[in-house]
Parts: C-alpha cells; sequence; structure tokens
C-alpha cells in the first residue's frame, strides 16, 4: 500500500466518524408525537443485567435465520410466502428472536459464498436485498418479534472481513479447505483492525445500513421497535495476539459510531467469548465493558472445539455439556462484574454419527438444548423476603440464547449448498443439514416449546 492513500483512508474515515457524531439524528424525546413515544417504549433496552421490553422484562429463546434478508427479498433466492410461514411456524414454537444478516458481501469463490450478494463494491448495494430487509423488519413486528442484525462477518462464506481487504489490494481470502489453509487465513484476516481503509469502507456501510428509512413502514431503521440491536460483526476476532490492542480499538469506533447514528437500539459485538478473543478473558472483558457495548455475547460448538469427537458426538454428550456449563459460568461473572446481560447468541451440536441431511436422529442435540435452554430458565429465581414471607422474582445475567439455527421447510439437495438450493441456517461452505434445525425435526421442537414456555413467560 502506497502510504499517501493510507494517509487519505485515515482522514476520510475520522472526518466521516466526526460527521455521524455531530449529525446525531436522535431527537427529544418530549417533541416527539404520541404515537412516536408509543414505539420508543417498545424497543429493547436494558437495565443492569436485564433487559426490558413494554415495561418488563424479557427474556427469550431466539434462533439464527442469517438468510433473511434474502429471503424476504423478491429478487434471486427470495421465497416471501416461505419467510412468512417460517416466522409464523417458529412463533408457534415460542421463538421470539432472530439474529440475522444484513445481507452477504461479495466472497472469494474459494469459499463458496453466500448468494446473491447485498454488497457488490464497497458502498454499491443490492436494492433488492435492502427490501428484503426491509420486508423482514417490518413482518418481525406484526408478530411482535425481535432481530439482531450483524453488519459484517469474520469468515469468508457471507465476503466479511475478506471482501474489505481484497478491495484493499490483498487478493483473494486463502482457501481454508487446503493443508494449512486455516492458517493462512488467520493470517490474512489479522489485518482487518489495523487497515484504515478496510476500516473506512466498513464504517461507511455501517452508515448506509443504519442510517436507512423502511421502504416498507415508512420509518426510519432507528425507529424500528422490531429491531433489538445492532452488531458489529459474526465472531469478531483479532486473530492474533499481537492484534488485541487494535482489535479492541476496532470494537470502540465501530460502537460509538453506531451510537452515535442511533441511540434507540442496543449495540453488541457478536463474539464468541474468551474463544475468539484469543483466550484472552481480559481482552473479552475490556471489548464489552465499553460504554457504547449494551450486552455481552458468547458462541458454544462443543463439536467443532473438540469438545466432542467429530467421529462419535454423542459419547462426549456428558462432557460437552460440562464444558459448556463451565464456559457459560465463567462468562456470566463477567456480565454480573461488569453489570450487563449475557445472551448464549450461537449454540450447536451435531447429529447423530456427525451427519448431516434429515432423518437422522437428533437425541444428543436434544439433550445439549435442554442443557442450554435450563440454563437460561435457571437464571430467574424465586426469593422470599425473610420478613414479609412475599416472594418476588430475581433474574440473572443470562438472559437469552439462539439455537444455531432454523431451515424450517429447507431442505437440502445435496452435501455443499449451490445458488438456486434451499436456504438452510447451515452456511454454503458447511454440510447442508449439519446444524439446521428442519420442521419435521419434532423431537427438537419439541424440546424448545418446552421450555419457551417456561423462559418467556
Amino acid at each position: 500500500m502506497k502510504k499517501n492513500h493510507i494517509k487519505t483512508a485515515i482522514l476520510a474515515m475520522a472526518t466521516m466518524i466526526l460527521t455521524a457524531c455531530n449529525t446525531n439524528t436522535t431527537s427529544n424525546s418530549s417533541d416527539k408525537p404520541e404515537e412516536a413515544k408509543k414505539t420508543e417504549n417498545r424497543f429493547v433496552t436494558k437495565n443492569g443485567t436485564q433487559f426490558i421490553k413494554d415495561g418488563k422484562s424479557y427474556r427469550y429463546i431466539g434462533t439464527n435465520l442469517w438468510y433473511a434478508s434474502v429471503l424476504a427479498s423478491t429478487g434471486e433466492g427470495g421465497d416471501r410466502e416461505r419467510f412468512c410461514k417460517e416466522l409464523d411456524n417458529l412463533k408457534a414454537i415460542g421463538v421470539n428472536n432472530l439474529r440475522i444478516l444484513s445481507g452477504p458481501d461479495a466472497g472469494s469463490d474459494l469459499a463458496n459464498p453466500a448468494k446473491p450478494y447485498l454488497q457488490k463494491a464497497p458502498g454499491v448495494l443490492n436494492d433488492t436485498i435492502l427490501e428484503g430487509l426491509d420486508f423482514a423488519i417490518a413482518e418481525l413486528e406484526k408478530r411482535d418479534m425481535t432481530a439482531v442484525i450483524y453488519l459484517n462477518n469474520a469468515w469468508d462464506w457471507s465476503g466479511g472481513f475478506g471482501f474489505y481487504l481484497k478491495e484493499c489490494g490483498y487478493g483473494d481470502s486463502p482457501n481454508t479447505n487446503e493443508d494449512g489453509g486455516y492458517s493462512r487465513y488467520v493470517d490474512y484476516c489479522a489485518d482487518f483492525a489495523r487497515e484504515p481503509k478496510a476500516l473506512a469502507m466498513y464504517y461507511s456501510y455501517i452508515k448506509s445500513i443504519v442510517t436507512r428509512t423502511n421502504s416498507i413502514t415508512g420509518r426510519a431503521y432507528k425507529d424500528e421497535p422490531a429491531i433489538m440491536s445492532w452488531q458489529l460483526c459474526n465472531e469478531p476476532r483479532p486473530f492474533s495476539k499481537e492484534n488485541k490492542e487494535s482489535f479492541a480499538k476496532w470494537i470502540a469506533e465501530a460502537a460509538a459510531l453506531i451510537k452515535s447514528i442511533d441511540n434507540n437500539h442496543l449495540v453488541s459485538t457478536g463474539s464468541e467469548g474468551k474463544f475468539g478473543c484469543e483466550w484472552d478473558i481480559e481482552l473479552y472483558e475490556k471489548i464489552h465493558a465499553d460504554k457504547n457495548i449494551d450486552y455481552l455475547t458468547i458462541h458454544i460448538w462443543p463439536v467443532n472445539w473438540g469438545w466432542a469427537k467429530r467421529t462419535d458426538p454423542d459419547s462426549d454428550i456428558e462432557y460437552a455439556c460440562e464444558e459448556s456449563g463451565a464456559y457459560i459460568q465463567e462468562h456470566q461473572a463477567i456480565a454480573k462484574k461488569i453489570n450487563k446481560p449475557l445472551v448464549i447468541e450461537e449454540f450447536g451440536f451435531s447429529r447423530k454419527g456427525n451427519a448431516s441431511g434429515t432423518g437422522i436422529p437428533t437425541e444428543s442435540r436434544d439433550k445439549f438444548y435442554s442443557f442450554i435452554f435450563s440454563c437460561v430458565e435457571k437464571n430467574r429465581h424465586l426469593i422470599k423476603d425473610s420478613k414479609t414471607g412475599e416472594t418476588h422474582t430475581e433474574e440473572g445475567a443470562l438472559a437469552g440464547c439462539n439455537f444455531w439455527g432454523w431451515a424450517g421447510s429447507g431442505r437440502p439437495r445435496s452435501l455443499v449448498w449451490q445458488a438456486g438450493d434451499d436456504y438452510l441456517c447451515d452456511p454454503p461452505h458447511e454440510p447442508q443439514g449439519w446444524y439446521s434445525v428442519f420442521d419435521c425435526d419434532t423431537t427438537t421442537i419439541d424440546v424448545i416449546k418446552k421450555y419457551a414456555k417456561e423462559i418467556n413467560r
């Protein structure tokens, strides 16, 4: 990179952030009409370690549906009838929160990226997918459901870090399926948080999405009650021990930028926990203690992380739950310490024999889901006052969870996703049906319904 290009990018980025801070569009609530005040009261907020919605504690079982903006569009990959049916089915089993991707960025063909692209070049956005995101938000509101919208991805299956770095002249991201490919990918992506031009493009994208006006509701996104949180990235990582400072600086800058535009909604990181912070729990605490980060997130993947054998994950289900419980407790202690809610926003367990597809037993998955849901459910305690004899509910820091993920009526056509196939929650580069929950997975759905009834009340 030429030095004058970097200098120009730094100046542009600084100007953009300063301009956003000086043009905060959040108005005084006393100037808002009564209808706007009613809408404002429906935003998910936080009070200490609790989420609040409609004046009450808000706890939830949610799911991941990363493909929502594409499925809800009228273009390639779109099927609004299916999208609405999926929402209805989720609502019926007690799922009331979706974690979704704003839309895929152009990715390396080596990664078999999700298509079609929302952002095919820096600042060049696909209006059809944006309107799909509009539609998704509007339909969620109709059902009193909420969304966490993540705006970037550390992984190249939706472009993410690789998209921005390629535009900076770094070339295509390495193929993680090749020998040594993962290590090369880690080295490649470590540059994202310290590349001024990449960050400037990402900040510009944030502004494009967060300042958008919904073409269906006519409201600015900052005024949409169905949006629970803007999320900086899916599984952001420093990708090297030497990059921790740059990583934390990026997290703080991005969160401040969003809050300068939209102070109505929560902001979250999308972090996996200490696993995504080079196993540095102090770094995890630092990025979540930032004043513009409203709650903590963790992800839990026992098979991927070696807590259960890929060849026979069922034999290790008890150990997987034990390790997951310890991981939750460690991060919950941080949440209590900094007085913010904690969400397990990704977790999954593979089917019998680590196979993918439909019709494969899910006994171990059902046990794992039950374990995670019970951790959330047990975070609400009935406390009896020794003097008055009255009881009241005391909430813990663990406020919600999102299983990965919902495929619903979708069905895999082959092991690897190709354009024209049904969207499942398994990313395109992974075996289709590996972690997805189908509408025919009746035992898993029964587990979800059982715990949702307890957690949502």
